[in-house]
């Protein structure tokens, strides 16, 4: 072998600098710099094929991504939108007025799914374990978590099963809007695709309200809020360590975990999910060992049913609302249904009973039990009593004296006769059938007397009580082809008990009465309007006197003003009553309109009623004030006529009498009064016929007396209509109405 060939470093040339070499090809290169030659141009030529080759590949590379994006954006497109329309759908919720739910409805295909607020109806320590163990950075990430999905890898290679998932309840949420039956590659990257989607579609509150709606915890059984409530029996919004943990668990192996199946295998989950819990410091050991040892329930409760001919209506009128508003309360409701329940046991296994409960300021309905059981067929329990027209036996005798006292030509104090009477081929009787003479009328009432009653509502007119009740609400349902008459003051009519209420409750807000209502609107709106009832003085006094009605045995005094009634024949039994909150009707009978013995409103519906009222939580709340112009006086300081009731028929004259008329003002005239200042002058009253002492009523309060020539000054209330009446001494009576203006 030659020395050069041995040797590692090629000798310097002689000749060339120390610091030139010779390529492999003979060429000097000068410090390390190519020399000019005639083989520069062959390297540029080596070197633009390079380029060449180098745009080539780069053109393959660009192609082939721009065509797998086309593909995987063809791909993404072939999914189509996303179905949120069908995952929104939930069970048809009827809830209260403050969002407590009353009843719900399962979906067309069995399946419970409740609609969920995670802000404001669900516990924050659930949550807290919720986001902990499924997804903890899942207000960070963008519906997928890189670190969640390498962690998750990492697990599987080292130790050979799957450790803990990658997916993010995003992702969970994908998969429970389009359900996959087989687990592979391309439904992950299809869930991932759909979780990128539904991040940009929705906020991280939707999302996380969304999969709480949609989570599967075993039967028919879909999100949180159902779980809760079949396996607790109480909204998510207060759980405890242990309820928490076990509702985290249950979704990710659903039916292999059911409680009501396999508590065991639920169990072991539920600690699962505590120690991880203690190992990551969101809980401590002592607690987590406490809820430990909580056993898990092993059968489901049944989902509530409260207020369910309310819900029924309600759903059979807004088909088109998933969750339904009523004005009930949800308290007052069960505690009202328990009270009929107990109640109805005791009268007997046919005997329905129907309650409701109304503010009065509002008029919303606060409860409406509409049967004691509704799944009892024996009391014909899916009828709604409170809708059943039914004869109100003497409960409408209030408005009789309410338009009596508004009419001035009786007061409270006044005195009346309790008698055998016959009014045309009618001759009413007492109940007890005695009769207790002369009475005030303050007593009649209270004793609820017939005869006082029908005297009194002859003077007023059976048509007149009718339509004034009709303007307020009360629809009587009378016989085909029968007019209103005497026979409506005893119960001679048909009324529903929700319109009796909404009647009495025009006495309560002294004068006029507001369309009950049920079903709140859906934004939150209200158009109802007043009706006029009576006037505000009558009706302060019609509550004045029905306050003082003596209460059922072992009941307070003067708290409830309440009125009682018994319709013929023993077949139904009312009680009606109200504060100065509140007013609740309770009708008792059978709701197939046959006689029960001894059934009474005193004894049957009365006790039900104080109950009721009891029953609510609130303490009786006083009447309203006295209205401005009331007269307060005992018989012997009222006006002459006013001192004793005397009816038409009694009302004898001598030949030389007069029947009293108003001469002025004309009955419907209009009267100028506009006086200096912006005062209203005094309006003159001129009187014919008639026996003085002659007493002037201003819209049913007095105003003093007329002199001898039969006239006096009065002082309007204000402008608008007014009702001007005087009454002579023997009790008669003309009355006209006029604007002032």
């Amino acid at each position: 072998m030659s020395e050069v060939a041995s040797t590692p470093h090629t000798p310097s040339s002689p000749g060339l600098p120390r610091g030139s070499i010779l390529n492999a090809a003979g060429d000097a290169k000068v410090d390390g710099r190519v020399q000019p030659s005639h083989d520069v141009g062959r390297g540029r030529s080596v070197n633009g094929r390079g380029w060449s080759c180098l745009r080539k590949v780069a053109v393959t590379v660009s192609a082939f991504v721009v065509l797998s994006g086309a593909t995987i954006a063809a791909w993404m497109a072939s999914l189509g939108p996303l179905p949120l329309e069908q995952a929104r759908k939930i069970s048809t919720t009827v809830i209260d007025r403050n969002g407590k739910l009353l009843r719900a409805y399962a979906m067309t295909d069995g399946r419970w799914r409740l609609p969920v607020d995670a802000k404001t109806s669900v516990d924050s320590g659930y949550l807290n374990i919720l986001l902990g163990y499924e997804d903890k950075r899942f207000y960070s990430h963008h519906g997928v978590d890189p670190l969640a999905l390498a962690r998750a890898a990492l697990q599987l290679v080292t130790r050979g099963e799957i450790v803990s998932g990658g997916s993010t309840i995003t992702m969970q949420l994908a998969r429970l809007i389009e359900p996959r039956q087989q687990r592979s590659i391309s439904a992950k990257i299809r869930q991932a695709v759909r979780a990128l989607q539904i991040e940009r579609q929705m906020s991280k509150d939707q999302i996380l309200d969304l999969y709480l709606a949609l989570a599967p915890f075993g039967g028919n059984l879909e999100g949180l809020r159902a779980a809760s409530i079949a396996y607790f029996g109480k909204e998510p919004k207060r759980l405890s360590l242990a309820e928490s943990a076990l509702l985290v668990a249950l979704p990710q192996s659903p039916e292999h975990r059911r409680l009501d199946r396999h508590p065991g295998n639920a169990r072991v989950a539920r600690d699962r999910v505590l120690e991880r819990m203690v190992g990551e410091g969101r809980v401590s050991a002592a607690d987590a060992m406490q809820a430990k040892s909580v056993s898990v329930p092993k059968l489901r409760k049944p989902m509530p049913i409260l207020a369910p001919h309310s819900a029924d209506q309600a759903t059979s009128l807004h088909k088109d609302r998933s969750i339904i508003r009523l004005a009930l309360d949800a308290g007052i409701q069960r505690a009202l249904e328990g009270l009929a329940r107990d109640r109805a046991a005791t009268l007997g296994n046919n005997i329905s009973i129907g309650l409701i409960a109304v503010d009065n300021e509002s008029g919303d309905v606060l409860a409406h039990v509409g049967s004691p059981d509704y799944f009892d067929d024996r009391r014909a329990g899916q009828v709604d009593m409170t809708r059943a027209v039914r004869s109100p036996g003497s409960t409408l005798k209030p408005f009789i004296y309410g338009l009596a006292f508004e009419d001035g030509f009786v007061h409270p104090e006044s005195l009346i006769e309790d008698r055998p009477v016959r009014f045309g081929s009618y001759a009413p009787e007492n109940f007890d059938m005695s009769f207790q003479g002369t009475v005030p009328v303050r007593k009649a009432l209270q004793l609820s007397l017939n005869v006082p009653a029908i005297a009194l509502l002859d003077r007023v007119g059976a048509s007149r009580l009718s339509s004034r009740l009709k303007q307020a609400g009360g629809n009587l349902v009378l016989p085909p082809g029968e007019a209103p008459g005497l026979a409506m003051g005893l119960g001679g009519v048909g009324i529903t008990l929700q319109d009796l209420v909404q009647l009495y409750t025009g006495v309560a807000r002294l004068g006029s009465s507001k369309p009950l209502r049920e079903i709140m609107q859906a934004n939150g709106g209200d158009d109802r309007e007043s009706l006029r009832l009576m006037d505000p003085v009558a009706a302060w006094q019609v509550g004045n006197v029905l306050i003082g009605t003596p209460p059922p045995e072992n009941a307070a005094h003067n708290r409830i003003a309440f009125k009682t009634g018994t319709s013929y024949g023993y077949r139904d039994a009312w009680s009606v009553g109200f504060d100065g909150r509140m007013t609740i009707g309770v009708w008792v009978g059978r709701p197939d309109g046959a006689p029960v013995p001894g059934l009474v409103g005193r004894t049957a519906a009365a006790p039900i009623l104080f109950d009721a009222f009891a029953r609510t939580g609130k303490l009786p709340a006083p009447l309203p004030k006295a209205p401005k112009g009331v007269l307060m006086a005992s018989n012997a300081k009222l006006p002459l006529p006013l001192r004793r009731f005397r009816p038409v028929g009694e009302l004898i004259r001598t030949g030389s009498d007069q029947a009293l008329h108003i001469q002025f003002p004309l009955n419907g005239s209009r009267i100028d009064a506009s006086g200096g200042e912006g005062q209203l002058s005094a309006v003159p009253v001129k009187v014919a016929g008639g026996v003085l002492p002659m007493t002037v009523l201003v819209n049913g309060m007095a105003a003093g007396e007329l002199d001898s020539r039969r006239q006096r000054l009065v002082d309007p209330p204000g402008p608008g209509f007014v009702r001007l009446t005087v009454m002579d001494a023997m009790g008669t009576a003309d009355t006209v109405v006029v604007r002032i203006q």
